[in-house]
């Protein structure tokens, strides 16, 4: 549980951090579209590359994206799975009796992979290089012009904001009850399937009451505290634009131009 990074913020002091938060979001945006552009090899290449360089700018190890990547790593054992299981096109690759091994399972299950790695490095970059706070005034700058059509901009932009705020306490609530429960004598990580299934059920409920323990003093805190989301506010930090706000906007937009004119060409 300690290696899970989502939603965790790392203060360093890099030109990425300093980034107007509406610029990062943008550029998140135009990069997960791009993500889904089936633009090939080169296409996925150039992705790789911008996101490489964003880590070195952002003085983020790449160590870090490895962490964000590991929960996925029980998903993408069960697609390469299912896919050697259903996809039967291609070149053989392996036989066995009946059991055979296709080519085109295995490139299409590379091809979910290199996706979902990418779409992981992203939105990882985001969290660890933004505050939740800036994340929710960035949200809410986005969504204010939709406030006309009756979108609830700031409902919205503190719900994310709140949701991002609680996975760390979440994950270390987690932690204390898995700590709980093995003194207790509960071992999650030895015995049969039934009785690891009864182990995380021993976990969940527990937690699950905790998170909704947790949700309920802090409604009361802020009714407590007179807050109301419809009600008008000011800002003490307000968000302003920078060149490199702008530079970063334009080279994401370009990349997806690029890749979109690759596979029209």
């Amino acid at each position: 549980m300690s290696d899970i990074v989502l939603g965790r913020y790392l203060p360093m002091d890099s030109i990425v951090h300093k980034m107007d938060p509406r610029a990062k979001i943008m550029c998140v945006l135009l990069l997960l579209i791009a993500v889904f552009i089936p633009a090939g090899v080169w296409g996925y290449v150039a992705l790789g590359v911008l996101i490489l360089l964003t880590l070195a700018l952002s003085k983020i190890h790449i160590s870090y994206i490895f962490k964000a990547m590991k929960p996925m790593m029980f998903m993408l054992v069960f697609l390469l799975v299912i896919n050697v299981l259903v996809i039967k096109t291609g070149n053989k690759l392996v036989s066995f009796g009946w059991f055979e091994i296709y080519d085109d399972a295995i490139f299409q299950t590379l091809y979910i992979v290199v996706r979902l790695a990418l779409m992981i490095s992203i939105t990882t970059l985001l969290t660890a290089t933004t505050k939740p706070l800036d994340l929710t005034l960035g949200i809410e700058d986005l969504l204010t012009p939709f406030k006309k059509i009756g979108v609830p901009a700031h409902i919205i932009a503190m719900m994310i904001s709140i949701a991002l705020r609680f996975i760390p306490t979440l994950i270390e609530e987690t932690q204390r009850i898995m700590k709980a429960q093995a003194s207790r004598g509960v071992d999650f990580e030895e015995g049969k399937f039934m009785e690891k299934i009864r182990s995380i059920l021993s976990l969940i409920i527990p937690l699950f009451i905790s998170a909704f323990q947790r949700a309920e003093d802090l409604a009361y805190a802020m009714e407590a505290r007179g807050y109301s989301p419809d009600s008008p506010r000011t800002r003490y930090k307000q968000l302003k634009m920078t060149t490199v706000d702008v530079m970063a906007m334009i080279l994401c937009t370009v990349t997806l131009a690029g890749l979109i004119g690759f596979i029209l060409i």
